[in-house]
């Protein structure tokens, strides 16, 4: 027999034993399922969180909040020296009309706040567009100690704080996922080994008899490996279809708002698909090796005797 013909011969019994079996078996596939949802969840979430780190990085600024008193040649002065900064990609003026301008487009929500003062609301600023990859953390907050002791200058915000704390956040969601997603998986490789056992336990007179025929142990336990190979892609592919099915619904539902760009930008790539069907593979096969000794197969011990007169 060809390692072909072994292999279809493995595939038939491992589907009949499925089929048989299905009430246990779809414990075992149900368990690899949630598994596999809940790691892949972490990974959507925290791809996404990382892609929109990156972005907001590329976007991010220092903005400069000037004294209402600041004259022209003292706010120039200090544009002039921002642009000559190491690292700045861009200096803009925001008045500070248009600061209340941007402020009530885009929170029109809160625009009642700005009524009724006696002089402009929101401070005039110097917006300073920051290649964060190219900075020296040194050069950067000397350049923030001046800038604070300038008479010209209110108050000095970057953005790096924010931004530190979202790539925590998402190194948490990572960690977090990687523990959850490996006790899970651990609790799918028993649930499948004992399955599996179960199985070879239920066929353990007919392997029995293989084995006083001379069958190797490859060819006997080759169906159980399979069979615990099967239970894993079945479970990976309904966790994938789960999966596609929840970030649809999200993009249904929450239309193009933060939460959807946040939590379902994209859904995951062809790596990270190919990982987790393979985790899902891997977690069944390794089950079936677990549960599978060669005392648990039957040795021939159990099989009826008989004795010629």
């Amino acid at each position: 027999m060809t390692f072909a013909q072994a292999l279809a011969y493995f595939t038939r019994e491992a589907v009949s034993n499925v089929l048989r079996g299905w009430k246990v078996s779809l414990l075992a596939i149900l368990t690899i399922t949630v598994s596999l949802f809940l790691a892949g969840v972490f990974v959507l979430v925290s791809g996404n969180l990382g892609q929109v780190i990156e972005q907001w990085q590329g976007e991010s600024k220092m903005v400069v909040y000037l004294e209402n008193g600041a004259s022209d040649e003292e706010v120039a002065a200090l544009a002039e020296r921002l642009r000559r900064f190491p690292g700045a990609r861009g200096v803009e003026q925001v008045s500070a009309e248009r600061a209340e301008e941007r402020f009530r487009e885009t929170f029109p929500s809160l625009a009642g706040l700005l009524e009724g003062w006696g002089e402009q609301p929101l401070p005039a600023s110097l917006e300073v567009l920051l290649a964060w990859d190219q900075l020296d953390a040194g050069a950067l907050e000397a350049l923030l100690a001046q800038l604070r002791s300038d008479p010209a200058v209110a108050m000095v915000d970057d953005d790096r704080d924010w931004i530190r704390q979202l790539e925590a956040v998402v190194t948490v969601l990572r960690a977090l996922g990687l523990v959850l997603g490996g006790v899970l998986l651990a609790t799918a490789v028993f649930t499948i080994s004992s399955v599996i056992r179960l199985t070879a336990f239920l066929y353990r007179d007919e392997i029995a008899v293989m084995r006083l025929v001379g069958a190797t142990e490859f060819f006997i336990r080759g169906p159980f490996y399979v069979e615990g190979l099967l239970q894993g892609l079945i479970g990976s592919a309904l966790a994938m279809l789960a999966l596609l099915a929840g970030h649809g619904l999200v993009l249904t539902r929450q239309g193009p708002s933060l939460l959807a760009s946040l939590l379902a930008a994209r859904f995951l790539d062809g790596p990270e698909i190919a990982g987790l069907v393979l985790l899902g593979a891997g977690a069944g096969l390794l089950g079936a090796i677990a549960s599978l000794r060669r005392e648990e197969l039957g040795s021939g011990a159990d099989l009826p005797t008989w004795t010629v007169e």
